[in-house]
């Protein structure tokens, strides 16, 4: 639902509500589960659904991709991964 890239190191976090326009100096974003940049979500159609946030540690700073495919991104890290982490977040739209 969001693809950013190039996050800084020494980015604590970021803040709720964030847009684009207020991401660190030099983050990119890739194309989100909708073919655009920026974040959408949650919004299943019905029930529980999982929300699947992952964080990779690089050796390297990204070329500047534009707005990247997620698959795009993925191919370009492969080589340069030195640890990943993931949060699940489990989501309940009620009508």
């Amino acid at each position: 639902h969001w693809v950013l890239y190039n996050l800084p190191p020494a980015c604590p976090g970021l803040p709720a509500g964030l847009r684009g326009g207020g991401l660190p100096p030099g983050t990119g974003e890739g194309l989100n589960s909708w073919g655009r940049p920026g974040y959408e979500g949650p919004c299943p159609a019905i029930g529980l659904h999982r929300y699947f946030h992952i964080l990779y540690a690089l050796d390297t700073r990204l070329p500047d991709m534009g707005t990247p495919q997620k698959h795009e991104l993925l191919s370009l890290m492969e080589d340069h991964i030195l640890a990943r982490t993931e949060l699940v977040g489990i989501y309940r739209r009620r009508d």
